[in-house]
């Protein structure tokens, strides 16, 4: 892993862990650049869960980083404290069948 690689994942662990609830996203939250991203933030707001969001678009070490740490190909993606939970369309079928609440009760965040 080259040095840039190791400091950006070292960063990613600082955001993930800084907060119970971090979407990486595309945009911000009163401003998402995607549909998908857009859905996130909905999905959020409705569990009236408090959240930080990461614009993956004002930083491409962490836009391409975010990619590995989780190993996971797209963007939005969830994490609870620390913890990757999944992109939007994860996140939509958890909300639906009312796991997301769940998680966010089991988890205590309020």
């Amino acid at each position: 892993m080259s040095d840039t690689a190791s400091d950006t994942n070292a960063r990613l662990d600082e955001i993930v862990r800084s907060k119970d609830v971090v979407l990486f996203m595309k945009g911000t939250e009163l401003f998402p650049q995607c549909g998908f991203s857009a859905r996130a933030i909905a999905i959020l707001n409705h569990l009236n869960v408090p959240f930080e969001t990461v614009d993956v678009l004002q930083d491409p070490e962490i836009r391409q980083g975010i990619k590995a740490y989780s190993d996971w190909p797209t963007i939005p993606q969830l994490y609870v404290k620390g913890e990757f939970v999944g992109g939007s369309d994860i996140m939509m079928e958890m909300y639906e069948a009312g796991e997301l609440a769940k998680l966010f009760q089991d988890k205590q965040v309020a």
